[in-house]
């Protein structure tokens, strides 16, 4: 048979445990009885988030879903198709999409028909009219990208405008001492790029050689001995006799646009080229483009609308010279009160190398005041010009701020949304610069480009997906963008329908391409559900943070983190966002009760190091420690490593700037809550000697990672096993330990469970408390997750107010239940209990049965096999009778199936078992997502990263029929459909895998 992959899948039913959360992440789990009807969450107060409402945790609102990068092969789309896939996205549960021209691909862009159906044509307006008006429908929200593909781009546009992206391009020849130099200005070292056809002589020069300030790469020059033979040149020639005193070089600079596109074109007719991204003409060309050409008054309406964003993909401006602007020069000197010119060996590069350098501090001073300078550009003729314009719309602008060595921290307080990337990005602290722009600003949201992985087209697992972003959470993301999905066809495109991104020159691209061509599409509405819980309760209320880190040079997406706090502070529980200067003049820049943005991360102290990027050197601006100074002040703790009692500027100190610098900073260190040490295994110590503590604590070093939000009733901990999946060295293993959590919100309050994959939220039953603090127990898998609420009683709905807690108890765990406390236990035995109020219980378990290890399985398989067309699939069904798990890849009749199968099993439970009866299903190994269901009845979805399901309410004595349903990903079918693309990847271990037990356990009650 054929069959059209097309399916819808409506929106997740509200699925509730009456017996608990299945896979708990916390030993001291609340649940109730088996059996027992268990009740909805009720609703927060409106403070921590959107409006309240009883499913307020449960059914997370459209706005706070994930959404999906979708990307069109530009205008080559049919509005039905798009009001089809919006229905797809839809259904499995997503918030919203971006639409991106991206078609790598695709090696023949003719075929895309850049003239009649390119981006911005008409074609492309009616899809995307069609999809906000789908959008609207169904309650997404709809991007746009600026122009198509990235960077940044306007149709038209002639690469010698003065709009374009700008380079500045060098020559240099040669000259001995005494030796005359005549002929014509030295030209450049490289070629102009196609299409350029104007360059200017900006300047030359002459500076003399001195090997003592020589790198490995670079030639080294005397600062002092720069002079300016610019107008001396005539009729682009030049003569001039170099000093008799050492070999000299000349240097020419040449102004020119770099010709630049963007990724994968021609997009368009004509083809598009890069704007200047540091000038005000750059910009314009840019919304006046869209003015004119794109927002028709029915886009405009539908646009304000649909209360979207546009999107810019990192500033990937690709020049073997210097990025350049014509007015860079003028800005220079008027941010730092000298001319550019004579710093201008310094600056330029050959294949993105330094060339020449002077003596080393000054080059670095230089160098820092040069992308100062073009980070101010930036940002303000740049970043907040679109923004503005962007909100004169309706709509806000979400934005990638990184890929230059410009102010990232910045860019982040300006942007309504920043966003990182779980590809580029190489350690937590990446994300943690750009959460401390969004949140001294007041802003909301930090968005991430999540799940790009090189090479794994057709074989990326949400598993990893998971454990990807579970630790970007903790740095402070909140919204997921999933890379991506694909517009279902493209000329040329082969099964199972148009990839973006695969084929990548050859071989499997960038994955993934989502979608209902996937067979683990059914399965989505989980993931989502999932998703948009943790994003709900991670966009609620404020962050908080325990410590600011100054960080001189804003850039991220570059690994670099903090000394003892990265690799020491954050595996003892304490948690911090970077600041840089401009962020210490906005209005949350205050202090109050000794915390920094004590209305948003109040900080609890402040730590400054030398700078990272310029060999961890002690610098400060003498305006950035006046700002330090004041903040001190006023009763902010703050610690500074390393000899800042002889600190420099950071860039070329003007006449007394540097004294002036020490002066400042003797006033900070003299104050009694400001400490300098020396060595960085003493911050820890100066933090506690200021009394300065984190708002979670554990007695080990550990791979938990949190994150903390404060609403006005509660604090939300979200916590996580791990880090960065690309980075984890070495291998994060299984937690079991006491976590100490801070209440903020009163003494009284409780914890909660908040378990994302069902929605349940459960009062914990067994922790200690001490004043404000709540210490419970925290046990997680790699990559797992758990959500803690510090509430009021009842915040949740539910009825045990104020009952008596467990303090300790030798039962597997206790619990909250419709009766009252109880205890479960996988074994017999005597249990004793210690409430937090009356005296210690003892429980008396007679028997309990012995796990059970299936021993037969029925596998009905779904294979899927390319169709007539690109974006048809035949499924033809396979059934397998097996006495062992073991991977598709392993089976015969499966080693190179691709889909859906459904795995039959019974088990036969005794005669006595009863109300009190219930049992865990362990399923070890199983890959790629699954779906359990028993006696008929399908349980709340599982936690992905630790598959155990509870399945208490559903067994009954007798036989009980149990079916795991395991949904896979395409690579293996494509391996053997398209091995000319996919031959080279090995077969993947795919399938329930196990081992599989049903573990009983009892459940008695103590009070």
């Amino acid at each position: 048979m054929q069959e059209h992959i097309a399916r819808r899948d409506g929106m997740p039913r509200r699925l509730v445990l009456a017996a608990g959360l299945g896979a708990g992440a916390v030993a001291a789990v609340g649940v109730s009885a088996p059996g027992a009807s268990a009740r909805p969450a009720a609703a927060l107060p409106a403070s921590a988030g959107q409006a309240p409402g009883a499913a307020w945790f449960a059914e997370p609102p459209r706005s706070v879903r994930p959404k999906f990068r979708w990307w069109w092969p530009d205008g080559l789309v049919d509005p039905d198709e798009i009001a089809r896939e919006i229905d797809q996205i839809a259904d499995a549960g997503f918030g919203g999409v971006e639409i991106a021209a991206v078609h790598h691909s695709i090696s023949d862009k003719s075929v895309l028909d850049p003239a009649g159906h390119g981006w911005g044509s008409r074609p492309w307006r009616d899809g995307v009219e069609a999809a906000l008006r789908r959008a609207a429908r169904r309650g997404l929200t709809v991007d746009l990208t600026l122009g198509p593909s990235w960077p940044t781009a306007v149709p038209g546009l002639s690469p010698d405008d003065p709009a374009a992206v700008r380079e500045l391009a060098h020559g240099r020849a040669p000259v001995s001492a005494g030796a005359t130099y005549r002929g014509p200005v030295p030209p450049p070292v490289h070629a102009p790029a196609s299409g350029v056809t104007e360059q200017t002589l900006l300047a030359v020069q002459a500076a003399r050689v001195n090997t003592a300030n020589s790198t490995r790469k670079e030639t080294g020059l005397d600062l002092d001995s720069v002079q300016d033979l610019t107008a001396t040149v005539t009729d682009s020639t030049l003569t001039w006799t170099a000093p008799a005193d050492g070999e000299w070089v000349l240097i020419s600079y040449w102004e020119r646009g770099s010709g630049q596109q963007p990724e994968s074109g021609p997009h368009s007719s004509p083809a598009a080229h890069v704007v200047d991204h540091f000038s005000p003409a750059g910009t314009a060309a840019v919304t006046e483009y869209w003015e004119r050409n794109l927002l028709t008054p029915t886009l405009r309406r539908l646009l304000k609308a649909a209360g979207g964003a546009f999107f810019e993909d990192s500033v990937e401006l690709e020049t073997d010279a210097l990025v350049w602007t014509r007015k860079l020069p003028e800005a220079f000197e008027e941010h730092t009160g000298r001319p550019l010119l004579p710093y201008l060996p310094a600056l330029v590069l050959d294949d993105s190398n330094q060339v020449f350098a002077f003596e080393a501090q000054v080059t670095r001073q230089i160098r820092h005041d040069f992308w100062e300078t073009v980070s101010g550009l930036l940002n303000r003729h740049h970043v907040a010009a679109l923004r503005d314009w962007a909100h004169d719309l309706g709509m806000r602008v979400r934005a990638q701020p990184y890929g230059l060595q410009t102010d990232a921290i910045a860019s982040a307080a300006i942007l309504d949304i920043a966003e990182g990337e779980s590809l580029g990005f190489k350690n937590l602290d990446d994300y943690r610069c750009l959460a401390g722009g969004r949140d001294m600003a007041g802003h909301t949201v930090l968005s991430c480009e999540a799940g790009a992985y090189n090479g794994s087209a057709y074989s990326t697992t949400w598993d990893r997906f998971l454990r990807t972003m579970g630790g970007a959470y903790a740095a402070g993301v909140n919204q997921t963008v999933v890379h991506g999905f694909s517009y279902a066809s493209a000329p040329s495109a082969g099964w199972p329908g148009f990839a973006a991104f695969s084929p990548y020159n050859g071989a499997p691209g960038y994955g993934e391409s989502w979608g209902p061509r996937q067979p683990t599409w059914d399965h989505l509405p989980d993931i989502a559900g999932y998703l948009g819980r943790v994003h709900r309760v991670l966009q609620s209320g404020t962050a908080r943070a325990d410590v600011a880190i100054f960080r001189q040079t804003g850039y991220t997406a570059t690994g670099i983190g903090a000394s003892w706090f990265t690799a020491t502070g954050v595996p003892l529980g304490w948690s911090h966002q970077f600041v840089s200067g401009p962020l210490l003049d906005l209005r949350n820049a205050t202090v109050r009760g000794g915390r920094l943005a004590p209305d948003g991360p109040a900080y609890k102290a402040l730590f400054v190091e030398g700078d990272f990027f310029y060999s961890a050197t002690p610098t400060l601006a003498a305006a950035d420690a006046k700002k330090l100074l004041a903040l001190a002040e006023k009763g902010l703790p703050v610690v500074l490593l390393g000899a800042f009692d002889q600190a420099q500027t950071p860039g070329v100190p003007a006449d007394g700037e540097t004294e002036r610098l020490r002066e400042t900073l003797d006033r900070l260190l003299a104050l009694p809550h400001v400490v300098r040490v020396t060595d960085k295994t003493a911050v820890g110590d100066a933090l506690a000697a200021l009394g300065v503590t984190p708002d979670v604590t554990h007695a080990t070093s550990s791979t938990l990672l949190n994150a903390h939000r404060v609403t006005a009733e509660a604090d939300f901990y979200y916590l996580c096993n791990g880090k960065h999946a690309e980075t984890v060295k070495p291998a994060v293993a299984a937690i079991d330990h006491d976590v100490t959590l801070r209440r903020t919100r009163g003494r009284t309050t409780v914890p909660y469970l908040l378990d994302p994959w069902t929605g349940e939220a459960v009062r914990l039953a067994r922790y200690t408390e001490d004043g404000d603090l709540v210490t419970l127990r925290v046990t997680l898998q790699p990559g797992q997750t758990a959500i803690v609420a510090l509430g009021r009683p009842g915040l949740f709905g539910d009825r045990h107010g104020n009952r008596p807690h467990v303090l300790t108890t030798d039962a597997d765990e206790a619990l909250f239940t419709a009766g009252g406390l109880a205890v479960r236990t996988t074994r017999a035995g005597t249990f004793t209990t210690r409430p937090s109020r009356g005296r210690a219980v003892t429980t008396k378990v007679r028997a309990v049965p012995a796990p059970i290890t299936p021993g037969h399985w029925r596998l009905e398989v779904e294979d899927r096999l390319p169709g007539s067309s690109a974006t048809r699939t035949e499924i033809v069904r396979r059934t397998v009778e097996l006495d062992t798990l073991q991977p598709w890849s392993k089976i015969e009749e499966l080693a190179d199936s691709a889909g859906v199968g459904r795995y039959r099993t019974t088990v036969t439970l005794p005669a006595d078992w009863s109300a009190s009866h219930g049992a865990y299903l362990e399923l070890g190994q199983v890959s790629d997502t699954f779906r359990v269901t028993v006696n008929g009845r399908r349980t709340p979805p599982v936690d992905r990263l630790r598959p155990v399901a509870d399945l208490g309410p559903y067994l009954r004595r007798g036989s009980n029929v149990i079916e795991i349903e395991v949904a896979t990903p395409l690579v293996n079918r494509l391996r053997v459909a398209r091995p000319e693309v996919f031959g080279t990847t090995a077969r993947q271990d795919h399938g329930l895998v196990g081992p599989v037990r049903l573990v009983p356990y009892v459940q008695a009650l103590v009070d």
